[in-house]
């Protein structure tokens, strides 16, 4: 078993609820996040007061499942990525899982 997180702009979260399901990852959680590019982004967002948003709207997803699901999940996301006319692609990492309850 392994841990996949994944991040991609507001406008992607149906393809990536898609991705998931021909990948056979069913069960997973998922949450909204501002996702940011560059530092002045950051700078201008930690002013209390700052009227400017800080970031982009994102979705970060996670699941706990099989490499096999994970590798399918990775080359549907690669193939996606190529498809795109933006340069906000989707975003996957894989973390082992050393012990689990």
């Amino acid at each position: 078993m392994k841990l996949v997180i994944v991040t991609a702009v507001e406008q992607f979260q149906k393809d990536v609820l898609r991705l998931f399901k021909n990948a056979n990852i069913e069960n997973f959680s998922s949450s909204d996040i501002d996702g940011h590019k560059n530092g002045t982004s950051v700078l201008m967002a930690s002013n209390w007061f700052s009227a400017e948003k800080g970031g982009n709207e994102s979705n970060l997803f996670f699941s706990f499942t099989e490499a096999e699901n994970i590798d399918v999940l990775f080359n549907s996301i690669k193939e996606f990525n190529t498809q795109l006319e933006t340069n906000n692609p989707i975003k996957a990492v894989v973390v082992p899982i050393e012990k689990s309850i």
